[in-house]
């Protein structure tokens, strides 16, 4: 049920801007990407950030405590890297064909032009409506470079 908001209500929901950002996932030898424009910083003390999913992402039985989640921070013009995962990928299509990635022992993918990536943990998940949000605790990252990080605004606060 989409709520009851005027025109205008819809479009100022819109303008709340975010980042854009490649969620990678893994899964014992499984692992996967996705774009993703909704990630927040959500705690200090453990470090943890917040991120949420629609409840029609096939990836989500992944993401249980524990789980390695990436957070790959993109920098103002990437957009080789939007147009890669924004397309999507279904389970068991190869994400990362053509693409840089390093990885390490229990952690998610890491793309290696990301501006900046946090390797994280998931904590625990939450109900949000059409949406869950998945905390996890960050226990490593770095900046890669000094490009400004890329922000997304929409029109609607209808859609993507």
């Amino acid at each position: 049920m989409t709520a009851e908001l005027s025109p205008e209500a819809w479009a100022a929901l819109g303008r709340v801007p975010s980042g854009l950002f490649i969620l990678t996932a893994r899964n014992g030898a499984e692992e996967t990407g996705m774009l993703a424009s909704w990630v927040q910083q959500c705690s200090f003390d453990p470090p943890r950030i917040v991120a949420a999913f629609s409840k029609d992402r096939w990836v989500l039985p992944w993401l249980v405590p524990g789980a390695a989640l990436a957070v790959n921070v993109l920098a103002e013009g990437q957009k080789n890297l939007m147009g890669h995962f924004g397309k999507g990928f279904g389970p068991g299509e190869p994400a990362f064909n053509g693409l840089d990635v390093i990885r390490q022992d229990d952690a998610a993918p890491v793309l290696a032009e990301a501006h900046a990536w946090l390797d994280c943990r998931v904590a625990a998940t939450f109900d949000a409506g059409d949406h869950l949000l998945v905390t996890a605790t960050v226990v490593n990252g770095a900046v890669r470079s000094d490009a400004r990080p890329a922000t997304h605004v929409r029109k609607s606060g209808k859609h993507y």
